[in-house]
């Protein structure tokens, strides 16, 4: 069956690819412009004339901006209709990189990326859930694989992008880069997208809870992230700490007592929802903490140039980008448990082979020993997702994708603070006192990556166990047998 579109008819299969354009693009989009920023966070200290801690700022507002906003939007589209949502979340967020671009000041440029980050809240809370939507059932693990796809390619040619773009025009054009790209996915959002009018349209929004989640997520960010220079023995982080703690068993009582709930909690009584997700968190929180660390053995250790360090770290997301897309749809055709054990089984023993890395190492050497930890994300990823994006109905694709995206950032905040703290207070009982990083000898800075390597490992090592624990309930109860079912997807009904 063809759909007439305008003035050209466009066919079905032509339809659903042109949609995956459209949301890469923007989900390529979000993950360039946090590399990007962080290649040019010496040259804005120069030429807006502020500081490091201010100028972290830059990026901290962004990642606050998603954490806190990613679950509202998901659920704002549920109820308003995801097509509406994800071009107005485009349209601002062109708008506010553009404004961006103009910032006269440190400050006007922080305000302007928390408005830049609103808009990237609404897609990035909304593409998973699109691409569920209206790909058929049997194909999403392709196509969300494809779509992390974009992400990871977005990670290994930000820091190319800023290094031309800072090299030969200005800081400026790290922000007015989206505006073209960004308008090509607004086309095509507004022509291929389906309406997908929300099923239920009396629903209200729930600002209480939508308060007092954001309360919870922003003291709990605010700790990870400030607590870096503070210490998370500060009182000021550990009241952060209590805040955000203290936020979780009120929002349940309120969302279990209002007629129309931020997010239905009934999604967490699913284990294919809630398990995946918190296999997913533990995951997230492993590879965020690795990779901030990883420069530090690679520069430090080795003493390999800045150049050569790029190129070494951008293994992870190129391997990603090659194998996303095979690891979905292979998961289409075995089930998503198996590809996504594998995935889980060679992170493990990434992770131990780490725990080899030695002083007097090679690039080659840390190559290989990052293959199997590169390759098990790529392999998990799509066919985790998958399975959660599965196990949710079509009336609340929006909230789970939303809460999936929040899961990912806030892994991310949680493995950069917390394993780093933790690395470098290794590195301090290594070296047998107070040392700067930097200065530390090779064999500490190994050994405290040894002990960092172990923890993750473990980490990784009870996602498995939950995981094998969720298959074995799903061959009990006959779900790994069912073929899942959607209605109809939007775009090819």
């Amino acid at each position: 069956m063809n759909r007439q579109i305008g003035d050209a008819t466009v066919d079905n299969t032509a339809r659903k690819w042109l949609i995956l354009v459209a949301v890469g693009l923007c989900l390529f989009l979000g993950s360039v412009d946090g590399s990007i920023v962080n290649v040019a966070v010496p040259t804005l200290i120069d030429q807006l004339n502020t500081t490091f801690p201010t100028v972290q700022w830059v990026i901290l507002s962004y990642l606050l901006g998603l954490a806190l906003l990613l679950v509202g939007m998901g659920r704002l589209a549920d109820m308003m209709g995801k097509k509406r949502i994800f071009n107005l979340g485009i349209l601002l967020f062109l708008a506010g990189s553009a404004l961006c671009g103009m910032a006269p000041s440190v400050y006007w440029l922080i305000g302007f990326r928390l408005l830049q980050s609103i808009g990237a809240a609404m897609i990035i809370a909304l593409g998973t859930a699109i691409l569920t939507e209206t790909w058929p059932a049997h194909e999403r693990g392709a196509a969300i694989g494809m779509a992390a796809g974009f992400i990871s390619l977005g990670i290994v040619v930000g820091p190319a992008i800023g290094g031309f773009l800072l090299n030969y025009l200005s800081w400026r054009w790290i922000f007015y880069v989206n505006v073209p790209i960004g308008a090509v996915s607004l086309l095509l959002s507004l022509i291929y997208l389906p309406p997908m009018l929300p099923q239920k349209r009396r629903e209200r929004f729930d600002y209480l809870g939508a308060v007092l989640l954001g309360v919870g997520l922003l003291a709990f960010t605010l700790a990870l992230t400030i607590g870096q220079n503070l210490g998370f023995t500060a009182p000021p982080i550990l009241a952060l700490l209590a805040v955000g703690l203290l936020a979780i068993p009120i929002f349940i009582w309120i969302e279990n007592r209002v007629n129309f709930p931020m997010v239905e909690l009934s999604l967490f009584r699913e284990p294919q929802f809630s398990l995946n997700l918190f296999t997913a968190s533990l995951a997230f929180v492993a590879i965020s903490g690795i990779v901030l660390l990883l420069p530090f053995y690679l520069e430090l250790v080795l003493g390999l140039a800045l150049r050569d360090v790029g190129l070494m770290m951008a293994v992870v997301p190129a391997i990603m980008v090659l194998l996303q897309p095979a690891s979905g749809a292979i998961s289409d055709k075995l089930g998503t448990r198996p590809v996504s054990m594998l995935g889980l089984g060679l992170i493990l023993l990434g992770y131990l082979a780490m725990t080899t890395l030695r002083a007097d190492g090679t690039p080659l050497g840390f190559v290989l020993r990052m293959l199997p930890v590169a390759s098990g994300m790529a392999i998990f990823n799509s066919p985790n997702n998958s399975a959660i994006m599965g196990a949710v109905p079509r009336a609340r694709l929006g909230v789970a994708s939303g809460i999936l995206s929040m899961v990912r950032t806030l892994g991310q905040v949680t493995g950069i603070a917390a394993l780093g703290a933790f690395f470098a207070s290794r590195v301090v009982a290594h070296s047998g006192g107070p040392v700067d990083l930097r200065a530390a000898a090779p064999a500490a800075l190994v050994g405290a990556l040894h002990d960092q390597f172990f923890f993750v490992a473990g980490l990784i090592l009870v996602g498995t166990i939950v995981a094998a624990l969720t298959w074995r309930w799903e061959i009990k109860s006959g779900r790994s047998k069912r073929r899942e079912t959607m209605p109809a997807p939007a775009a090819v009904e």
